[in-house]
């Protein structure tokens, strides 16, 4: 069964490119060639099962050379393609942008990763995501190797400063939350020092974000959590980057969220040559 998802969102992407039609594809006859994805960079590479459908639902004849998750080297051919070349033409920029901002993304991602190789922690994305590309960057994090935080609001309720700036009675509302979503849904609460992450854990929260806190307070957390709230998990955010990611993978905390892995990933370069 073939994902609607995933062809609703191609087809938006066919369409925003084609407009009313190629105009190229008016002045020449049909002709079948072929043609390849090349790297010009080296990175993880990512964007296969977008690209595995969109080939199909364009009746492309294609063979894979890499698949997602793999390593890839510059001059490396990746997808060999056969089919009309006025078809190909229409599809290149599209199947070019899906690859190169898939494999961007799983390439960064792959570089915090091998920073915390060995440490018993999970690296996580954000919803900082460019809008309607949320499940595509999000499915390309987790080729890079790190895993997913939540998808949308509904998923987990997480309770952020603009939120408990109008919450009085913390732990009122964190009974009273339990009562009306879903059984399976954790709460969050996102904390900015030690004494509010205490506060926290007595009002029952699962899950305690220390967010933009140094190392030497998040130590405290991990701390008293080891003490006296085992089952807590924590979370370390806000503003880590490849060159502070070990320091607070060693903290102690359960994982790291980072929306670096997906706003300050950088395109990988592909071409395609018929």
């Amino acid at each position: 069964m073939k994902d609607l998802q995933i062809r609703a969102f191609l087809q938006d992407c066919l369409a925003e490119d084609l407009g009313a039609g190629d105009l190229f594809a008016r002045l020449v006859e049909s002709k079948e060639v072929q043609a390849v994805v090349l790297s010009k960079d080296s990175g993880v590479f990512s964007g296969q099962v977008y690209a595995t459908e969109l080939l199909e639902m364009m009746g492309v004849k294609y063979a894979w050379k890499i698949n997602d998750k793999e390593h890839f080297s510059p001059k490396q051919v990746l997808l060999e393609v056969v089919a009309d070349w006025r078809l190909l033409l229409q599809l290149e920029r599209v199947l070019l942008n899906i690859l190169q901002h898939s494999s961007g993304i799983a390439t960064k991602t792959a570089a915090f990763v091998r920073l915390i190789q060995g440490l018993p922690i999970s690296l996580l994305d954000t919803r900082k995501t460019r809008p309607l590309l949320r499940v595509f960057e999000k499915y390309s994090v987790r080729n890079g190797g790190a895993k997913n935080h939540r998808l949308g609001l509904d998923d987990a309720l997480m309770v952020k400063d603009t939120h408990l700036a109008h919450i009085g009675d913390l732990k009122a509302f964190v009974q009273k939350a339990r009562q009306e979503i879903p059984w399976t849904s954790k709460i969050e609460i996102e904390c900015n020092s030690v004494e509010m992450a205490l506060k926290v854990m007595q009002a029952g929260a699962d899950i305690i974000m220390c967010d933009n806190m140094d190392i030497a307070s998040i130590k405290e957390v991990v701390a008293e959590r080891n003490k006296h709230h085992p089952l807590v998990l924590l979370e370390a955010s806000g503003n880590i980057t490849e060159e502070s990611v070990q320091a607070y993978a060693q903290s102690g905390v359960d994982a790291i969220s980072s929306g670096a892995l997906i706003h300050q990933a950088v395109w990988v370069d592909f071409s395609f040559k018929i």
